[in-house]
């Protein structure tokens, strides 16, 4: 008995270009390709992730950091990443 079923679909030309573009990079068959994109359609269309309303004190945070950005008052990731300095090695154990 067969456990899968064949469908076809149609798609404009520009899609189709990079389904084959994404499908050669990653050295998939379109099949998995699009069994995929519908898993993770399927996943974020179940509403497994509830919505929330946000509280007061984090609308009065929003704004505040809002505020601050009208202000000028950041720093880029960049900025960030230069204060933190390079990342540090982890020294490698000797093997045994």
């Amino acid at each position: 008995m067969r456990t899968r079923q064949t469908m076809t679909i149609s798609l404009p030309a520009a899609m189709i270009r990079k389904v084959e573009e994404v499908r050669k990079a990653e050295h998939r068959t379109r099949s998995e390709l699009v069994r995929e994109a519908l898993r993770n359609y399927f996943f974020l269309s179940d509403r497994r992730f509830p919505e929330v309303t946000a509280s007061p004190a984090e609308l009065r945070a929003i704004r505040r950091g809002r505020a601050a950005y009208a202000r000028g008052d950041y720093v880029t990731l960049d900025q960030l990443l230069h204060e933190l300095g390079p990342p540090r090695r982890r020294a490698r154990q000797k093997g045994a």
